[in-house]
């Protein structure tokens, strides 16, 4: 399998962390990684007159927060982000489920096993598992959709697991939170998605 590796700079590190009953909320929050977060660094100077720093006070030295690490397979059936504080897949809708469904079909297993397995390695206690839809279809029908895929997938992950100490945070959010471009269909297919994302207790 052909993997194409991208590595890309943050000035900011957000590490959203919930739990939540087993099944996907009717009210969900935004997802980890989509809030609003600082731009790129400018440069300072130390000695600029309109720069108000308090009487002793002097600027430390400039430093990356976080490093994001992103690997898509050639397909883009799969996709993993990693970061300092935490580890997400994307799995393509079409890997999982039929078409406008939320039953699990057979390659579903294996993909959910290797989850397990890097969350195992983690010892993650919390995970959360977000599903998301493209923009056709009515708003209504994507929200229904992207719960029950995200319970579908929840369901399997916690049976590959079977810890009872482990909590989830399952939420369906529809066509909210895009990833690539809505008016293509590859960009739909990328948008159909379930993510499984955890905090990194380890190097």
């Amino acid at each position: 399998m052909i993997r194409t590796r991208l590595t890309v700079l943050l000035t900011t590190s957000v590490l959203v962390v919930g739990a939540a009953p087993a099944h996907a909320d009717d009210t969900p929050s935004v997802p980890p990684g989509t809030e609003a977060t600082a731009g790129a660094p400018v440069e300072v100077d130390p000695n600029d007159p309109d720069l108000k720093l308090p009487e002793g006070a002097t600027l430390g030295d400039p430093k990356v927060l976080d490093i994001k690490s992103v690997v898509e397979d050639q397909s883009g059936d799969e996709r993993r982000e990693d970061t300092n504080t935490d580890v997400k897949f994307a799995l393509q809708a079409e890997v999982l489920f039929g078409k406008d469904s939320a039953t699990l079909g057979g390659e579903a297993k294996s993909r959910i096993a290797g989850i397990a397995e890097e969350i195992k390695a983690q010892n993650a206690g919390n995970i959360r598992v977000f599903g998301f839809t493209d923009d056709l279809g009515s708003a209504a029908h994507g929200d229904v959709l992207s719960k029950k895929r995200a319970n579908a997938v929840q369901d399997l992950l916690s049976q590959a697991l079977n810890d009872p100490g482990i909590t989830y945070e399952v939420r369906g959010y529809g066509e909210q939170y895009p990833i690539s471009d809505n008016s293509t269909e590859p960009g739909r297919k990328k948008n159909r998605r379930v993510e499984v994302s955890f905090p990194r207790t380890e190097d």
